[in-house]
């Protein structure tokens, strides 16, 4: 039997393939090897297909004219056949990663290939990852759109939020909702739906809408739109192999299909996301946690205070003490293979575990430090993790008090793989190792060689330029912090931007009540004012949120000076008044700012209010709290020079930095 091309080879596999199976692309070829890899003088015809958006490899023995399923697939000729498809499609496919450089206005993004040279300029206000469908979700100003790797615009940045595709669908939402695209950028919704929950899986998507009583109401999208599960129920889970567990409106939980079909009615008050067969109950709103059976067989007795859904036979649980959860990890009998002792647990997939214990027992708040226990409870490390991620492929990347770098699934860190100093993460992106550590992106190639990392140099012209310095004397404190360099004497101005970002002693070893992270923008640059715009965020422990900070340096690159807001005016002008009286009118006069404006808190502003220059303006703005809630950040008025003309002093040095 001999066969050919692409086409003749997918014609004879078909066939074969589960109902429902989808064969993988690359460039419109399907990825498909036909050659001998058992070494008996046959060749076999492999590659993959996905069945419920999981990859699977399939191999076709040619036995003489018959094709015939091999399974199961030996692990030495499941490696060649592995390592033959990734260099079929290395060679294929031409990869572009996004990258970042800090310029005037802020950070700018573009896309580079595989060897760092840039293919994509820096266009675009942010830009994600390109997916397995060779699309990536990129932002203009505040709108986000779809990009080919050509850098054609597939969808307009037209909508507020892009979620990542998945099934080749993405959810998107804009002022009129939420709603679902395909990958031509279509539409397939009929209308928008208040919230859509999540992303496809296993071919449905959860829609939410408000009933007539402002209740939310949950349903089910198909991968064309449609309403194939009707929007009334309580609450609703995603699916879990063909099951979901869903809520009516009468209180009662019931397991159903991907058709909506009731497969189980529930007597019980709570019933908990299904998975492989079993479903966390309580008997009373008030009571424990067990776990019942599809049928409503009770299987393991109500005893946890939490208990989540069973992945390859285990569940994280909780057992209550002195107010606080202690976890644990249960098998199918409800028998503990790790015990409750820890303050959290995670499940990192591939049978691993990450167990959390207090850094600060008085303060179980506080961040956790992490080791990793194997699914039988065998703790195969000490408690040396600050981050532990999920295991892809037997690696996991992981953060200890100093460095981020990649454990196997003993715990052992992969010494031919990169050690980065800092916290974050490092991850397998396509045929680069891609790092966000320490809040900045960097790039190795696969041996372990540094590729790309941003650049820490921003020239503004051919004497002046801005470098980014890194504060970072503890785990929890981290400043990056702009110097200039090409002034006469720069010292005293240097001095003063170190201590406006934050920069101060801080104790290397000692557990800090915070983690504080502090950056910089440079928003404007004219003549001779540069603007910095200095950003930060402190996060208590133990609190709800934390609070952010933003403060604007205004400098004369010439002689060192910043000026603050009354030097922008007229000795003696009444500008305190006249700046609270035009934005006074705006807030009565624009619609907009009801929404979140706390209405008697304005009274106008302070002679020395937070103000920035920008090419539109003069632009005020607040503190978080002060005339609105936190969710409203720092709320900004712009006025334009034009409408203040008859208090600005022409004559200042303040003007004349940038006129």
């Amino acid at each position: 039997m001999m066969l050919g091309t692409n086409r003749e080879l997918i014609n004879w596999i078909l066939p074969y393939l589960p109902i429902g199976a989808e064969l993988e692309y690359r460039d419109q070829q399907a990825t498909l090897q036909y050659m001998d890899i058992d070494r008996d003088g046959l060749p076999e015809i492999f590659g993959v297909y996905r069945l419920n958006t999981k990859p699977y490899l399939f191999v076709l023995k040619n036995y003489y004219g018959q094709l015939i399923y091999y399974y199961p697939i030996p692990p030495e000729m499941k490696r060649k056949a592995v390592i033959a498809l990734y260099d079929y499609r290395e060679t294929r496919a031409v990869y572009l990663f996004p990258f970042v450089r800090k310029v005037i206005g802020g950070n700018k993004w573009g896309y580079m290939d595989a060897k760092g040279k840039m293919v994509l300029p820096e266009n675009f206000n942010r830009a994600e990852d390109f997916q397995e469908n060779g699309l990536a979700i990129v932002g203009l100003m505040d709108k986000s759109g779809v990009i080919n790797d050509n850098g054609y615009f597939i969808v307009k940045p037209i909508y507020d939020t892009i979620d990542p595709f998945s099934e080749g669908r993405a959810v998107v939402n804009d002022l009129r909702g939420f709603k679902v695209i395909d990958e031509s950028g279509k539409e397939i919704t009929e209308k928008a739906y208040s919230i859509i929950v999540g992303e496809y899986k296993e071919g449905r998507v959860r829609a939410v809408k408000l009933d007539e009583h402002g209740q939310y109401l949950y349903g089910y999208l198909n991968k064309r739109g449609k309403e194939v599960i009707p929007i009334i129920y309580e609450t609703a889970s995603d699916f879990v192999q063909g099951k979901a567990v869903v809520k009516t409106k009468e209180g009662r939980f019931q397991l159903i299909n991907l058709t909506g079909t009731v497969i189980q009615t529930y007597s019980f008050p709570y019933v908990g996301n299904y998975g492989e067969g079993l479903l966390p109950y309580k008997k009373s709103n008030e009571g424990k946690i067990g776990y019942t059976n599809e049928q409503g067989k009770i299987v393991i007795e109500p005893q946890f205070s939490n208990g989540e859904a069973f992945v390859e036979g285990r569940a994280i649980v909780s057992l209550a003490e002195n107010n606080n959860d202690r976890y644990g990890v249960i098998d199918r009998t409800g028998h503990f293979v790790i015990k409750p002792n820890y303050n959290q647990i995670l499940y990192l997939d591939e049978g691993r575990f990450a167990i959390g214990k207090e850094i600060d027992p008085k303060q179980p708040c506080m961040r956790s430090i992490y080791a990793l226990a194997d699914s039988g409870g065998q703790i195969l490390t000490g408690f040396i993790f600050t981050v532990i991620n999920k295991f892809q492929d037997g690696l996991a990347s992981v953060s200890d008090d100093q460095n981020t770098y990649f454990i196997d699934k003993h715990g052992k860190r992969n010494e031919h793989l990169p050690m980065v100093s800092g916290s974050g993460l490092l991850r397998f992106e396509k045929t680069l190792i891609k790092g966000h550590i320490d809040d900045r992106l960097l790039y190795f190639n696969r041996t372990g060689d540094l590729l790309w990392k941003q650049a820490t140099i921003l020239p503004l012209n051919n004497q002046y330029s801005v470098v980014e310095h890194k504060y970072k004397p503890n785990k929890d404190y981290l400043v990056y912090y702009p110097q200039i360099e090409g002034m006469e004497n720069p010292e005293r101005v240097n001095r003063a931007l170190k201590e406006l970002a934050g920069v101060k002693p801080v104790s290397a070893h000692a557990q800090l009540e915070s983690n504080y992270t502090g950056d910089y923008e440079i928003p404007f640059y004219k003549k001779n004012l540069l603007v910095i715009k200095i950003t930060g965020y402190d996060y208590p422990f133990c609190a709800a949120h934390g609070m952010p900070v933003e403060r604007y340096v205004h400098m004369n690159l010439k002689t060192g000076s910043m000026y603050q807001l009354k030097d922008l005016f007229k000795p003696g002008s009444s500008y305190v008044k006249i700046i609270s009286d035009r934005i006074g009118d705006q807030i009565k006069n624009n619609e907009k700012y009801a929404s979140y404006l706390f209405p008697e808190e304005y009274h106008g502003i302070k002679a020395d209010q937070p103000f920035f220059i920008s090419e539109a303006g003069l632009n005020i703005y607040f503190l978080p709290y002060e005339i609105a809630a936190f969710a409203a950040g720092f709320p900004t008025f712009t006025i334009r020079f034009d409408d203040l003309v008859d208090i600005i002093n022409t004559n200042s040095e303040f003007w004349n930095t940038f006129h």
